[in-house]
């Protein structure tokens, strides 16, 4: 039996609600999205968690 079913990290669907975020709000492609979704995290989980 195999399955093909993808494991989803909680990083995966972080990227995903900010990707479906920028492209409901702006004319980007997906992928382009994605890119700036990644960036977007990667500032986030820079800012020191007690100034969050």
């Amino acid at each position: 039996m195999t399955t093909s079913e993808l494991v989803r990290t909680p990083y995966d669907r972080r990227v995903q609600l900010v990707q479906d975020t920028i492209t409901s709000r702006s004319k980007l492609t997906d992928d382009a999205a994605k890119e700036l979704a990644v960036h977007v995290l990667h500032a986030l989980d820079s800012i020191p968690e007690r100034m969050r």
